[in-house]
């Protein structure tokens, strides 16, 4: 960004999110002289800066949005967003599938025209251009490990968790009828609002008595939930088990749950439990 003036010969900018001001002979000063503190241009950057940073987190929910949805998005969207350093910075280097499926390419760059670059798994860089591409759950990917030693190799890293993202498959044999996986049930905090605010931090809604995301797979809308407990519950508790829904409230027998919605359902309990309180000592 250019240098602005500020006055009594001071210019001021906005660097790495943060106002900084230089003096008189060009050299940028360790802090904020009193003198700008309360300087309304100070101010107008600093309101800058919150946007920015709000800006740059909705995008990162939107391209997140995209890829735990495996929605098809247009390329079009793509080139247009690119020119943007905050959407640049959520969709470089996603994992993104063209027409093919079996072709995934780390997307590099997009054209005003609409074409995309992306290094595919050979280590070539080539172009794209089709109508839409889908930005791909990590379950979905054949030979995730692979991709994630490759990726390794050419020191990718996404803003947006994608390929790293940790995953869990559905079971092959699940027991008939079952509705429920208990598998991180059971982790204690000290009341209920602890356990709210966690599932709060962690970008999850909280719903009555449940932490929920949902999540669009296999061409439908699934909610997972967690039982974190009555609101306003002041006593421990505990986390409860885990169940999926349709978009009709219905609950999902187990063996019916997609696995980008499975994945995601078990990502979630397992961050939550993640922050229960551990006993230390000999009768831990």
């Amino acid at each position: 960004m250019a240098w602005l003036a500020a006055g009594e010969g001071y210019e001021i900018a906005l660097v790495e999110g943060r106002v900084v001001a230089r003096g008189a002979t060009g050299r940028q000063l360790k802090a904020l002289p009193k003198a700008l503190r309360d300087h309304p241009e100070v101010d107008r950057l600093r309101q800058l800066a919150e946007w920015l940073e709000r800006h740059a987190a909705a995008c990162v929910a939107q391209v997140d949005g995209w890829m735990v949805s495996s929605l098809p998005v247009p390329t079009a969207l793509l080139a247009r967003v690119w020119r943007d350093e905050a959407w640049r910075e959520a969709l470089r280097d996603l994992a993104v599938v063209g027409e093919d499926p079996d072709e995934v390419g780390f997307l590099r760059d997009a054209t005003e025209s609409g074409e995309l670059r992306v290094v595919n798994l050979d280590g070539e860089t080539v172009r794209l251009s089709p109508c839409t591409v889908t930005l791909p759950h990590p379950v979905l990917l054949p030979d995730l490990d692979d991709v994630r030693d490759f990726a390794a190799e050419l020191g990718i890293t996404q803003r947006v968790e994608q390929i790293h993202r940790p995953t869990w498959e559905r079971p092959a044999v699940l027991p008939a009828n079952t509705d429920e996986v208990r598998d991180y049930a059971g982790g204690v905090f000290p009341n209920r609002f602890s356990l709210a605010a966690r599932a709060t931090g962690l970008g999850y809604r909280v719903s009555g008595g449940y932490a929920t995301c949902k999540v669009r797979d296999t061409g439908r809308t699934t909610e997972a939930s967690v039982w974190i407990g009555e609101p306003y519950y002041e006593d421990e508790q505990t986390t409860g088990a885990l169940s999926w829904h349709d978009e009709d409230g219905r609950v999902v027998r187990l063996a019916e749950v997609g696995p980008v919605a499975w994945s995601e359902g078990m990502r979630m309990a397992a961050a939550l439990y993640a922050g229960r309180t551990i006993e230390e000592g000999g009768n831990a």
